[in-house]
């Protein structure tokens, strides 16, 4: 956990949302089976003060569910005790997720009134026709026009998208990416789909109406998405669901679920810029790239396994790697030995 940024969750699963997305199971994505109370804030706040780092900023984080969409009385009694814990100085910051059809002006004043932070919104898609199969009952203009009411409110934005849900396809989820980043959030979760036991797109995987979107899928179109943000300069935050012991466990029976898919992804990222600059050397040479400090793993890749890739792929008799910590993220072809 970052001494610059620690987040103490607490998750409402379920709360408030009247609609049934497809790929949902929040009890089984948080691990928590029940609604969160004001002593559940409190009692969060308490535990944690015993391992966060000294000198960070400490958040506490309403995830999961629909939090605008609780009854105003509830979403009262949460905030009131995140409030009287900020007032206290035992937090510095509050967070919360919710959808954007739960947004308008009455509700942003009272998150204003509790001193809420950062507001998070599950967009998902910025396709009309890929929410509608997805069950979201919202649209893409509801996105919009709620992005631009938080941003307006003086909130900081945090946008979720997920790729390969039904009846999308990379190209979609790549202008999703495009959309929001047109939307200027300060930061973005990317949430590749994973089938979860006891939701409706799982019953619709096994009855052979939803085609997989595997690890390999979701590298593939991360590895283009990844790079727009960057371009962009909006974090993203989360690539990936955050492994929990219920998903590891059993819950996620199928999908991109993956405990390193960033790291895949920033492998599959350097993969790709390789690709490009190995173009026109000769078969046989031996090889060496030049990567930034620490990023000698991910170019290497899972197992070597970019490595024998690229060594296969363009007929190398060796391909080396070393680091240049001036680098950055770059990658650069340092130097080429040409078969005798």
């Amino acid at each position: 956990m970052s001494a610059r940024a620690s987040i103490i969750p607490v998750f409402v699963p379920h709360l408030g949302c009247e609609h049934a997305c497809v790929f949902c199971n929040q009890r089984r994505i948080s691990g928590a089976q029940k609604p969160a109370t004001a002593e559940d804030v409190k009692n969060s706040i308490e535990q944690a003060a015993a391992f966060l780092p000294q000198g960070g900023k400490r958040q506490l984080a309403f995830y999961g569910g629909s939090f605008t969409a609780i009854p105003a009385e509830e979403q009262e009694a949460l905030l009131t005790a995140a409030k009287e814990a900020l007032d206290r100085g035992e937090i510095d910051a509050i967070r919360l997720s919710t959808r954007p059809d739960a947004i308008d002006e009455a509700v942003l004043a009272r998150l204003r009134r509790f001193g809420v932070e950062t507001v998070e919104l599950g967009a998902q898609s910025m396709d009309d026709a890929v929410l509608r199969l997805s069950g979201r009952g919202h649209t893409a203009a509801d996105v919009e026009r709620a992005s631009k009411q938080i941003q307006a409110a003086g909130f900081r934005l945090i946008l979720q998208m997920m790729t390969g849900l039904p009846g999308s396809t990379d190209e979609k989820d790549v202008e999703t990416a495009r959309k929001i980043i047109a939307l200027r959030p300060d930061g973005v979760r990317i949430y590749p789909t994973v089938i979860v036991r006891d939701t409706a797109l799982c019953d619709m995987w096994r009855a052979g109406k939803y085609r997989e979107h595997t690890v390999e899928d979701a590298v593939r179109v991360c590895a283009e998405i990844l790079p727009l943000f960057e371009a962009a300069e909006i974090p993203v935050i989360r690539l990936g669901l955050n492994p929990t012991d219920e998903l590891t466990g059993g819950a996620a029976v199928a999908g991109a679920y993956h405990p390193a898919l960033g790291e895949l992804v920033k492998s599959r990222i350097l993969l790709n810029k390789a690709r490009a600059l190995l173009r026109g050397v000769e078969p046989g040479s031996r090889v060496t790239l030049t990567v930034g400090k620490g990023k000698t793993s991910q170019m290497a890749g899972q197992h070597r396994e970019n490595v024998r890739r690229l060594t296969e792929e363009f007929g190398l008799a060796e391909l080396k790697i070393r680091e240049n910590p001036e680098l950055n993220g770059e990658i650069l072809l340092f130097s080429v030995e040409k078969r005798a």
